[in-house]
């Protein structure tokens, strides 16, 4: 059975779950694995050697015997084999290497200028990870899955605008001139010979965070709030990208009737136009306030400005109404915010008083809302288990 094979059936027993519970080390043998899936013991050997074929496993010794001959004992190669990733955001953008268990290996942030266009944007963030990562170590006789696992084995790059995931291209982006249309994807394959994994910034965040906190949970919805918003969609314990990648883009749903705000996208009283970033400052300038960016408005709210305080409580009223809508609709186990605006106390309890209210019992009664707590990386942490996930299942 080849990988291709075994990704086609249910996540659960799947060969991307199979690498997870050896790298979380819950499963350090086939016996192990058997045990916790539920496959049988024919099953799990076949698909832990398409594994150990592609490197993504491999065996280390022999383990404690139980009354029969001695378990091989499976590990996720931690050595010199890389995955390359790029969050891309509009003022900044985190780039690093980590190793095949998702674990950070090393990790930068750079400025940059997203109206710079996107080859020279992606030019020279592709270059540096690429100096990043060692060349494929030598194969090591007798060693099984690792002999050609070194190097860099793919890239993931998350995106701040819509990305048709399937083709790679990004569509209609509101704040990124001079990116629409434009085929990432493509553009990378020239300049590397590795894998290349696009999507937007916010599922990127949905998949690391669901992947390190909330990986028992099968539903779940995570917001993205900086200088614009999103949300990424965890159903069935994968992400859930709906028809033409747009799941989860919540940023132009319309919270205000006319005559509301002008959103970047051409309509009025969208969420982004009211709640993101981005529109806290404009709010702010209308105001009379001075403020430059986002970092500012945030300085204020520490500050106990009055002004920007409301205008924080009114924003989470907002993403609140909207993310009421969904948790209804969808019902998931867990909302959680991430960005820089997840910082700010009074949006946040503002937008948990509004879910309370505005949604039903029964879809709050379990409901868990929170912050993301992976932290600053937890964006090219689901750009790796992106180009992870790819190489379990190319297809």
């Amino acid at each position: 059975m080849t990988i291709d094979d075994a990704a086609r059936d249910s996540p659960r027993g799947g060969p991307r779950e199979l690498l997870r519970l050896v790298s979380s080390g819950a499963a350090v043998s086939r016996a192990d694995l058997a045990r916790l899936s539920g496959l049988s013991p024919s099953t799990v050997s076949l698909r832990v050697e398409a594994l150990i074929s592609e490197g993504l496993l491999r065996e280390t010794g022999d383990g404690k015997s139980r009354g029969g001959r001695r378990p091989r004992q499976l590990a996720v190669p931690t050595g010199d084999a890389l995955v390359g990733a790029i969050d891309l955001g509009a003022h900044h953008a985190r780039l690093g290497t980590l190793d095949l268990t998702g674990r950070v290996v090393e990790v930068r942030s750079r400025p940059i200028r997203i109206e710079d266009g996107p080859e020279a944007v992606l030019g020279a963030l592709l270059d540096e990870v690429a100096a990043l990562a060692p060349r494929p170590a030598a194969p090591v006789p007798g060693q099984r899955g690792g002999a050609t696992a070194g190097g860099l084995r793919g890239i993931g790059i998350g995106i701040p605008g819509p990305v048709h995931f399937d083709t790679g291209r990004i569509v209609s982006p509101s704040r990124m001139p001079g990116w629409n249309g434009f085929d990432v994807r493509a553009f990378c394959a020239e300049r590397t010979d590795v894998p290349v994994v696009v999507d937007n910034d916010a599922n990127l965040m949905a998949l690391g965070e669901h992947r390190s906190t909330h990986p028992e949970l099968d539903h779940a919805v995570y917001v993205k709030a900086g200088t614009g918003i999103g949300a990424g969609v965890i159903s069935g314990r994968r992400l859930h990208r709906g028809a033409q990648g747009s799941a989860g883009d919540i940023s132009h749903c319309r919270v205000v009737a006319d005559p509301g705000p002008l959103c970047s996208c051409g309509n009025t009283g969208c969420l982004e136009a009211v709640a993101s970033g981005a529109a806290l400052v404009a709010a702010l300038r209308e105001q009379g306030v001075p403020v430059e960016n986002l970092s500012g408005v945030m300085r204020l709210i520490d500050d106990g400005d009055r002004h920007a305080t409301a205008l924080a409580r009114r924003a989470g009223r907002s993403i609140g109404e909207i993310l009421a809508v969904v948790v209804n609709f969808f019902n998931p186990q867990v909302v959680a915010i991430g960005g820089r605006l997840a910082e700010c106390e009074p949006l946040l309890a503002s937008m948990r008083a509004t879910l309370y209210e505005r949604c039903l019992p029964l879809a709050t009664q379990a409901l868990l809302i929170e912050r993301v707590v992976a932290g600053p990386d937890v964006g090219i942490m689901g750009a790796a288990q992106l180009v992870i996930d790819r190489i379990v299942d190319p297809g």
